[in-house]
């Protein structure tokens, strides 16, 4: 199966200059875990939910003057809408990410490939596999 078969497809992207507040409330209202971050036309990095708690609220900066940039992961993992989700599940196990954003032909982001996308169509195996691969301590 293919990766545009798989994927949550209208990914939304933000500049870095995002404030930390306005990452969380998007996280929120659109019910996600993770924003890719563009600039100049180009995926540049990534905020979790994670990256928000660790680096932002525990932070000793004051999380109000915080921006994407502040917080964002800079190594970018992507993959493409005509990748096998195979691939694409290994390429998440090894980099121990849980998504992915999906780039198309034309290098414009189309969706998110996500740790529960793969387990809703893969076999147990695959599933399992690629659970313990990202859940494993970095």
């Amino acid at each position: 199966m293919k990766v545009k078969e798989a994927m949550h497809k209208g990914a939304i992207w933000v500049p870095p200059t995002t404030p930390l507040v306005e990452l969380a409330k998007l996280m929120r209202d659109e019910d996600i875990g993770a924003i890719p971050i563009g600039e100049n036309d180009k995926l540049i990095g990534m905020v979790t939910d994670r990256d928000i708690a660790i680096r932002g609220l525990a932070n000793v900066k004051d999380p109000k003057k915080l921006t994407a940039r502040d917080v964002m992961t800079g190594t970018i993992h992507f993959c493409r809408t005509e990748q096998n989700v195979e691939d694409a599940a290994k390429a998440m196990r090894s980099n121990k990410v849980r998504r992915l954003p999906v780039i198309n032909d034309r290098k414009r982001l189309v969706g998110m490939l996500a740790l529960g996308d793969i387990s809703a169509i893969a076999g147990r195996d695959v599933s399992g596999e690629l659970l313990n691969g990202v859940s494993a301590h970095h």
